[in-house]
């Protein structure tokens, strides 16, 4: 689908930025025209993780004119794996600012606002209405969710790219002229049956891959080149080396770009995405003990029986004394209840709590009353009792 640029061009270049943008300009489909209408644009990146480094680094040196960066976080050692916009000498520093750094050392010619805010419903809207196109980095449901009504309601295109170990997506949502997120996903999972790249790990390259594909939409879109990728998502499997398409068709029923909207504001997307379960909120209430808790029952021989129940490769990387590893979908399976003990209170755990919280629901149904989880998981074990063990 050949689209129209999304933004006029800038009255010239100057004689530097011909020079850097040689490449660009000898590009029958680029050209100055093309590169203009770079300078001139509006991006903003949400994100400047894992997809939003070399979105970031990508989109300054092709010339986009103005870059945003919504980002709150801190640089963490375990982000330089993969979050290559950072450095170690980065490490405690706000992401946004560092990504700033970066940017500015790639193309100073670029315009760098930072919202160095958590995106929310009720400041995304302002933030969004400021650019003319968004790329979406994120990595969790509720925020996805957050993006696509956002831009569906303002009638602005977004890039949307999606990672996981060694599969990645990436497609382009613009009511306007196609579908939306929640055409393709009308329904988020259920909480806990989808894990996150924390949990699950991610492929570090892989970010590469599918963010220079979300810059190389985003240029399409601002240049008016090519064929974007509206109404198409894009699959690639790093393992196989395979890329495919599968089409997606607007859905007249959509809640948000649909004929008959349902969503026409914004709304409590956490809720909505249900990040832990109403079942395991309930179980956790009042079962629910920390790990100086825990270490005092160890201590005091009380008869529990530890469950970890991350994946295997994770309990290589760190463990409890004494945790013994059932990963969270053989409880789902139903496969591990018929060897739990019966003497002893089972003590679930998990890296923060999500997943255990998650298991310690189907315990109770199971008949499993005194069953307890801890809060924080292997993470706040780490950070109260064994600080020289390593986190991940």
């Amino acid at each position: 689908m050949s689209l129209p640029p999304l933004v006029e061009p800038a009255a010239e270049l100057t004689v530097d930025e011909v020079r850097r943008y040689s490449r660009h300009l000898i590009i029958p489909d680029v050209g100055m025209d093309g590169q203009k209408r770079l300078k001139n644009a509006k991006v903003l990146c949400v994100g400047a993780g894992g997809l939003g480094s070399p979105a970031l680094m990508y989109l300054a040196a092709a010339g986009v004119g103005t870059l945003g960066i919504i980002e709150f976080d801190e640089v963490d050692e375990s982000n330089l794996q993969r979050q290559i916009i950072h450095s170690q000498a980065d490490i405690g520093r706000s992401k946004a600012q560092s990504a700033k750094d970066s940017v500015l050392g790639i193309n100073p010619y670029v315009d760098v606002i930072l919202h160095e805010t958590r995106l929310e419903a009720d400041n995304v809207l302002e933030i969004f209405a400021q650019y003319d196109l968004i790329v979406d980095g994120t990595d969790n449901f509720a925020t996805r969710y957050l993006v696509n009504d956002a831009a569906v309601l303002l009638k602005k295109p977004y890039v949307w790219g999606s990672i996981y170990r060694f599969d990645g997506q990436a497609s382009v949502f613009w009511s306007e002229h196609g579908p939306c997120y929640r055409c393709l996903y009308p329904e988020p999972p259920p909480p806990g049956m989808v894990p996150s790249c924390a949990e699950g790990g991610v492929l570090g390259v892989l970010c590469a891959s599918v963010g220079s594909i979300q810059v190389t939409e985003a240029i399409k879109l601002l240049a008016g080149i090519g064929d974007p990728l509206v109404g198409r998502l894009m699959i690639y499997d790093a393992l196989e080396m395979q890329y495919r398409q599968v089409k997606v068709r607007k859905d007249p029923d959509c809640a948000v770009c649909g004929e008959n909207p349902t969503v026409t504001e914004l709304i409590d997307y956490e809720a909505f995405c249900g990040v832990v379960s109403e079942e395991a909120q309930e179980a956790a209430a009042g079962s629910t003990i920390t790990p100086k808790q825990l270490k005092e029952w160890i201590d005091g021989d009380e008869k529990i029986e530890i469950i970890d129940v991350r994946e295997p490769n994770e309990y290589e990387i760190v463990s409890i004394p004494g945790a013994k590893l059932v990963p969270k979908n053989e409880f789902l399976m139903g496969a591990a209840l018929q060897d739990l003990p019966q003497d002893r209170r089972i003590v679930l755990h998990c890296k923060t709590g999500v997943r255990s919280a998650e298991v310690l629901a189907v315990l109770k149904s199971a008949g499993f009353a005194d069953s307890v989880h801890v809060g924080g998981g292997v993470i706040g074990w780490v950070n109260q009792i064994e600080p020289e063990k390593p986190v991940y």
